[in-house]
C-alpha cells in the first residue's frame, strides 16, 4: 500500500479549515490544519506536506507573503490559494509567484477535491521528473557499483588502472551479477567519457540481423534495406562499444569481428568502401569462454583479443557482507521512484536475505526489495515481507547453515557473516555473540576476506582466548 499523500490546510477560520480538512480526509489524504501560518512552518521545517491550500486573507501574515516564503525555502510543495471573490488579482499574483493554483471562496466541494487531484498529479509529475532528471545526470562511476567487500575493492582498484587505457577489456561473471555497470565504469571513469558508450545484448538480435546491426548496411543491401544505416561500431566511434553475452556470437560472425579487431576498419553490409573506426571493446559474458575455445565454439585469437584485461565480477553469494549495503541502495532508490517515504529493515529480514544463495545475483536482490516495499505498508520492512518475496531457500538455509554440507570453515565463515549482520555489524557485540575476542573475530575477518589487509587490528583484550 503506498503512503498518502500529506496535504497541508492553512486558514485562521477553524471551522473552514476543519471542512476542507473533513473533506479531504475522507477522499484519502492525511491532511495537517493549522490555524496561522507560524505554526504550519514550525511544522514544515521537520516534515513537509505535498500540497499546501492557504487561506488568502490571515491575521498573522498575507497569504500572498507567505505563499513566497513557502516557494522559495520548499520549491517540491505544490501550493494553492483561497480567496474571496474580490481578490482573485492577488490569487492571479500567487500564481505569478509559483502557486499551481487558486480557489474562490465560497466553493463546491466536488471543484476542491478534483483541484487537489489535479495538484497532487503535479506532485507525482515533480516526483517523476525529479528521479528522471537524476537518472539522466547519474554517472555510471564507480559510485554506482556498490560494495565494500574486499573482491569489489581489488575490482575498484582494476577499473580506476585501465579506465584510460584503450586495451580491450572482458569481463566475466554471472548473470546479473552487474557486468554492464562496471563496462559503464570503465568508459565513464577515462578519456572516452565524452564520447558515445553503445551497448549491445549479443542475444537479443537475430542472427542474420546481428552483422548488419554492428556493421552497418547499405541502400539494396538485402529485402527491406531502403536506406543507408550506421552499424553500432560507427555508432560508437571515439568511444566504447559494449559487447553483452558475446560468447553466443556465430562462428562466423566471430571472425569478421576478430578481422576488425585487427584492421580498425569496418565494411557495410553490402558495401565496398572500408570505413577506419577508433572504438574501444568492453565485451562481457556469463559463459566460460576458455572451456568454449577448446570445444571449437568460440575463436581462440578473438578470445586473446578481447581478453587483453579480463575483470572479473563476483557473484553476490561471494561477496554477502555487501548485501546490507545494496538494500540500503534499492530501498532509496524505489522510494524515490514511487515517491514514497524511506523504510528501514529489521534484522531478521536481513539475516533472512544473507542466507539466500541468490542464484540470480545482485538483479535477484533488486526484484526480492521491490516487491517487500510494495507489501510492507508501514516503515519498516519485517522478514515477512522477505519470505513473501518467494525465497523459500532462504527459510531452508536460516534453519540450516550447512544444508549443502559445507566444510567446517565455509561453515564458520558464513556464521560469522549471519551474526554480524544481525548486530548490524557491530564487531563488540558480535564477538560476545561468538564467544571470541575482537581480535580473534578480526583475524576471522582477515582469513576469509571481509576486511582489508590494511585494517588496523584492534587493541588487545585482556581476556582474549584463542580462537
Amino acid at each position: 500500500m503506498r503512503a498518502k499523500h500529506k496535504v497541508a490546510v492553512i486558514d485562521d477560520d477553524l471551522e473552514m479549515g476543519r471542512v476542507v480538512k473533513d473533506l479531504l480526509t475522507e477522499e484519502g489524504y492525511e491532511v495537517w490544519q493549522f490555524s496561522s501560518a507560524a505554526e504550519a512552518l514550525v511544522r514544515f521545517k521537520k516534515e513537509t506536506p505535498h500540497l499546501l491550500i492557504t487561506d488568502n486573507k490571515m491575521k498573522d501574515i498575507d497569504g500572498l507573503m507567505f505563499l513566497k516564503k513557502v516557494q522559495s525555502d520548499y520549491p517540491e510543495i505544490v501550493s494553492i490559494m483561497m480567496t474571496a471573490f474580490g481578490s482573485i488579482e492577488t490569487a492571479i499574483e500567487a500564481m505569478k509567484s509559483g502557486a499551481y493554483h487558486y480557489i474562490v471562496k465560497p466553493f463546491k466541494n466536488d471543484e476542491l477535491v478534483l483541484l487537489v487531484k489535479r495538484g497532487i498529479e503535479n506532485v507525482k509529475l515533480k516526483q517523476e521528473n525529479k528521479v528522471l532528471k537524476r537518472e539522466l545526470n547519474k554517472s555510471f562511476n564507480l559510485e554506482s557499483i556498490v560494495g565494500k567487500s574486499a573482491v569489489m575493492s581489488t575490482v575498484f582498484e582494476l577499473i580506476k588502472l585501465v579506465a584510460n587505457s584503450n586495451a580491450n577489456v572482458l569481463v566475466t561473471g554471472e548473470s546479473g551479477s552487474g557486468k554492464e555497470l562496471v563496462a559503464r565504469a570503465l568508459h565513464n571513469s577515462g578519456a572516452r567519457k565524452a564520447k558515445p558508450f553503445v551497448p549491445l545484448n549479443c542475444t537479443a538480435i537475430p542472427e542474420n540481423l546481428l552483422e548488419s546491426e554492428l556493421f552497418g548496411h547499405v541502400k539494396g543491401s538485402f529485402t527491406g534495406a531502403s536506406v543507408d544505416k550506421k552499424g553500432l561500431f560507427e555508432e560508437a566511434d571515439k568511444g566504447t562499444l559494449f559487447l553483452d553475452e558475446i560468447g553466443d556470437l556465430s562462428l562466423a560472425l566471430q571472425a569478421k569481428l576478430l578481422r576488425v579487431l585487427q584492421d580498425k576498419q569496418i565494411r557495410p553490409v553490402g558495401g565496398s568502401q572500408l570505413k577506419q573506426i577508433d572504438v574501444r571493446i568492453v565485451a562481457a559474458t556469463h559463459r566460460d569462454l576458455k572451456i568454449m575455445v577448446k570445444d571449437g565454439k568460440f575463436r581462440e585469437d578473438l578470445f586473446y583479443r578481447l581478453n587483453v584485461v579480463p575483470i572479473r565480477i563476483p557473484p553476490l553469494r561471494e561477496r554477502i557482507e555487501d548485501l546490507p549495503l545494496l538494500v540500503e541502495s534499492f530501498i532509496s532508490k524505489f522510494a524515490a521512484q514511487n515517491g514514497t517515504d524511506l523504510k528501514e529493515i529489521s534484522s531478521e529480514a536481513i539475516a533472512i536475505l544473507m542466507a539466500h544463495p541468490w542464484p540470480g545475483n545482485v538483479r535477484e536482490l533488486e526484484n526480492v526489495i521491490e516487491r517487500a516495499m510494495v507489501l510492507t505498508p508501514g516503515n519498516r520492512i519485517e522478514k515477512t515481507a522477505i519470505l513473501d518475496s518467494a525465497l523459500e531457500e532462504a527459510k531452508n538455509n536460516v534453519e540450516q547453515l550447512h544444508a549443502d554440507r559445507p566444510t567446517l570453515e565455509k561453515l564458520e565463515e558464513r556464521y560469522i557473516k549471519m551474526i554480524l549482520s544481525e548486530v548490524n555489524n557491530s564487531k563488540e557485540e558480535a564477538s560476545k555473540v561468538l564467544g571470541v575476542s575482537r581480535r580473534t573475530l578480526y583475524r576471522k575477518e582477515r582469513v576469509y576476506g571481509m576486511v582489508s589487509d590494511d585494517t588496523p587490528e584492534p587493541a588487545e583484550d585482556r581476556n582474549e582466548t584463542v580462537g
